[in-house]
């Protein structure tokens, strides 16, 4: 898990996060098995404070930019503030199943 040890790092760093979850969902897409290339992150941090949702976003982007250009294919976000996490009280939902770039692929 090379690079989501990278992304957690980039991401801790950049944003001081209070709760942050790196999840590889690789497994849901038909890439090769033990891949690295689509994941889902959920921060939340004091960062993020009187920012709309864009700029959260292109927080996140601009603190993984040499991922993004290189081995991670998709990257969903879910960036909230503590009091906005503290009201929703749960962790990331699963992203859905890819079905292939053109849809025919059967969900798993």
């Amino acid at each position: 898990m090379v690079i989501a040890t990278r992304i957690r790092e980039k991401l801790e760093t950049a944003l001081e996060p209070t709760t942050l979850q790196v999840l590889n969902e690789s497994g849901n897409h038909n890439v090769p098995a033990g891949s690295e290339s689509h994941f889902r992150v959920v921060v939340v941090s004091e960062a993020f404070a009187g920012k709309g949702r864009l700029q959260r976003h292109r927080a996140i982007n601009g603190a993984l930019k040499e991922e993004l250009d290189g081995p991670v294919h998709a990257l969903a976000i879910d960036a909230w503030t503590p009091e906005e996490w503290a009201e929703r009280g749960e962790l990331a939902g699963q992203s859905p199943d890819c079905l292939g770039g053109d849809g025919s692929l059967p969900a798993r």
